[in-house]
């Protein structure tokens, strides 16, 4: 399980690479991607803080659906940015 600090370093990470991402024109999907981000820090933090799971919590089923979201967004961002970086120096 990440501590409180590591988690606020990845997250930090991710936004660092979405806004730059943003700063490459990739607006709509960039933001969508920050968006997913943070709203699961926000989720974590919360579970963390048993705000939102009053007892055992060691089975997250629900990251089976998370990750997979946060990974393909992520993932389509980081390709956009780095094929619209290459189609620029082309131009």
């Amino acid at each position: 399980m990440l501590t409180l600090l590591g988690l606020a370093l990845a997250l930090g990470t991710v936004a660092i690479l979405i806004y730059a991402a943003f700063k490459l024109k990739l607006r709509t999907l960039a933001a969508s991607t920050l968006a997913a981000w943070l709203a699961y820090g926000t989720y974590e933090s919360l579970m963390q803080a048993r705000i939102l799971c009053s007892g055992d919590c060691n089975v997250r089923v629900d990251l089976l659906l998370i990750y997979p979201v946060l990974l393909v967004l992520t993932a389509c961002t980081i390709v956009r940015a780095v094929t619209r970086r290459a189609g620029s120096r082309q131009s």
